[in-house]
């Protein structure tokens, strides 16, 4: 396990949904993927909201990223699981074009959390003025390099006083942001009137995530500051002035997640053993409770 320095925590006093003041543990977990630390998943008390607490500060949260293994930033590796990742990614980018498509007839996209922008180049392909923000150097310099696309630092977006943008997407990014608040506030004042955003998480509702427990691999502790189910995203939207108009389920998620988490577990890839488990899972969120292991989030 890769170690990192006794890094400066903090701890939440108030839930970021609801602002209540007394919480319950959910879970205790580790830092599987890079440090083997521990942390602590707290629910509160009235809205059931669950959040890591407590927290690597926002000067600290970049040392928990600091791997070549970092899938979503990372594009020459080669093991199974990510050519797994980068399979399920071509798919899931043709997919996530089809929904912004079909919901919004917008053609300026902002997207945040943009990794190495493979998203924002199929866009461009396909006509839209795009933009990306992306934190991570490495992927930024990827991303407008080689790429050749916008892509800024979130600088950028306390730079923007206006709307100009008819869709805002993140891509399982809203649960690594510090300010959530701050960050929904953003959102909502550079949308142009009825655009459209769309935001994309794991479901700790989901059978694999009840299955899996706390070798869950899309908790990702610490790097995963929320774990939002379907009424604190409806709570965190009415917060903002948004309304949650649609739910998609992310079916190859599913297959993804629980192949890591499975490794997490056994110490040891399963093929088999993912496929029949991402199975069962999707299986399980069909119906009207949409419990599947990453959901997309329509807001307008």
């Amino acid at each position: 396990m890769f170690h990192v320095k006794h890094l400066q925590m903090e701890t939440l006093s108030h839930c970021p949904v609801c602002e209540n003041d007394s919480f319950t543990e959910f879970l205790k977990s580790k830092d599987f993927f890079l440090t083997g630390k521990e942390f602590i998943i707290v629910q509160c008390k009235r809205c059931g909201f669950k959040f890591t607490n407590p927290r690597p500060g926002k000067d600290e949260i970049s040392a928990y990223y600091e791997s070549e293994d970092y899938l979503s930033h990372h594009t020459e590796k080669n093991d199974p699981e990510t050519r797994v990742y980068k399979w399920i990614r071509k798919i899931n980018i043709r997919s996530k074009y089809k929904i912004i498509h079909r919901y919004s007839s917008g053609k300026k996209l902002l997207d945040i959390g943009c990794g190495t922008g493979e998203f924002l180049a199929y866009c461009r392909q396909k006509g839209m003025e795009i933009t990306g923000i992306e934190p991570g150097k490495k992927a930024q310099e990827y991303a407008s390099g080689k790429l050749r696309l916008p892509v800024y630092d979130e600088s950028w977006l306390n730079d923007q006083k206006y709307p100009g943008f008819d869709i805002i997407t993140l891509w399982h990014v809203l649960e690594h942001v510090h300010g959530l608040m701050e960050r929904m506030k953003i959102i909502k004042d550079l949308l142009n009137p009825g655009g459209l955003v769309c935001i994309a998480l794991p479901n700790p509702g989901s059978w694999d995530a009840r299955h899996y427990k706390e070798y869950w691999a899309a908790y990702d502790l610490p790097r995963h500051l929320y774990h939002f189910d379907r009424p604190s995203i409806m709570k965190l939207a009415e917060k903002n002035e948004l309304k949650v108009i649609k739910i998609i389920p992310i079916k190859w998620d599913a297959y993804y997640i629980s192949l890591l988490s499975g490794k997490y577990m056994s110490r040891k890839s399963g093929f088999l053993k993912a496929i029949i488990n991402g199975y069962r899972s999707n299986l399980s969120g069909r119906g009207d409770n949409m419990n599947y292991s990453s959901l997309i989030y329509l807001l307008k």
